[in-house]
């Protein structure tokens, strides 16, 4: 019987994924955040290719990491290694006769601007499956497995991205809240990711607010409009996800006045040739208002 011979051993291949982010990144703790794990686990994987290759890649000091002169010469060769196998991947599953489209959203835009659009998607195109998933941060349409991500964010001008509309803000709140309504006296609502957004306001429109920063804090937007609703208080309207709460009368502007961000609503899809044909169509649709 043929002895089948011992073949040497490469790192895990979690380890170079953990070391590219890494290296692309420049942190442990934002490489952690893009692969969903502990800062604590990137440490390790890096710890195991340094000592599999008996090699520092990365020098550690109080302000962080950088990478050492072995490291900034690999990490070039591992990033497009990895491009090329994402490449590879989406080819593979845009063979697949089935089709399954995946979008990621920030939370506030998958409760409030998703909803009715992926609607009139699946009654135009009711054999379309959609997954959805929520998330802070956009994805790297090169390397996740999503089809496009809606985000607002501030335009890169980059071909693959459309811009829906500006992110413009300003006051509401529930209609019978609006009769006695002042910013003195009225809780102010705020959502974590924007909780700039009544001092902005205040500044920009020359309102005078004694402490924009007063007022419960929620972590997700659409929490914070269904308080506003409620008449918990006013909330700072990011004009694009509110205005079918406006049309519905569930909740009313308590000022004129506006101001832009410097943030669109944007839809980002990956490289032409990683695009599913459908993606066409659905983007048409998503657009619609």
């Amino acid at each position: 019987m043929a002895v089948l011979p011992r073949r040497p051993k490469g790192p895990p291949l979690n380890a170079l994924r953990a070391f590219e982010a890494a290296a692309r990144l420049g942190s442990f703790v934002a490489a952690a955040e893009e692969l969903s794990v502990t800062p604590g686990a990137i440490s390790q994987h890096i710890k195991t290719i340094e000592a599999w290759a008996d090699v520092p890649l990365f020098r550690r000091n109080a302000q962080g990491v950088e990478l050492t002169a072995p490291g900034r010469q690999l990490a070039g060769d591992f990033t497009l290694a990895f491009d090329q196998l994402a490449a590879a991947t989406h080819n593979l599953r845009n063979l697949s006769p089935s089709v399954e489209i995946h979008i990621a959203a920030l939370p506030s835009v998958a409760q409030l601007w998703l909803p009715a659009r992926l609607g009139r998607i699946r009654n135009t195109l009711p054999d379309m499956k959609f997954s959805v998933t929520a998330m802070e941060t956009p994805p790297r349409l090169s390397r996740d497995l999503f089809d496009l991500s809606v985000f607002i964010a501030e335009p890169d001008g980059a071909a693959d991205q459309i811009v829906i509309a500006e992110d413009v803000i300003f006051p509401v709140c529930a209609p019978e809240l609006a009769e006695s309504f002042d910013f003195e006296s009225t809780p102010l609502l705020h959502d974590q990711t924007w909780h700039d957004d009544w001092r902005r306001w205040s500044e920009e429109t020359g309102t005078i607010i004694s402490d924009p920063n007063k007022g419960p804090k929620y972590s997700l937007y659409g929490l914070a409009v269904e308080e506003a609703k409620s008449g918990a208080g006013a909330l700072m309207a990011h004009g694009c996800l509110i205005e079918p709460a406006l049309k519905a009368g569930h909740l009313v502007r308590v000022s004129a006045q506006a101001c832009e961000t410097g943030r669109s609503l944007v839809i980002n899809l990956p490289h032409p040739s990683r695009r599913r044909a459908e993606l066409e169509k659905i983007v048409e649709l998503l657009r619609e208002g």
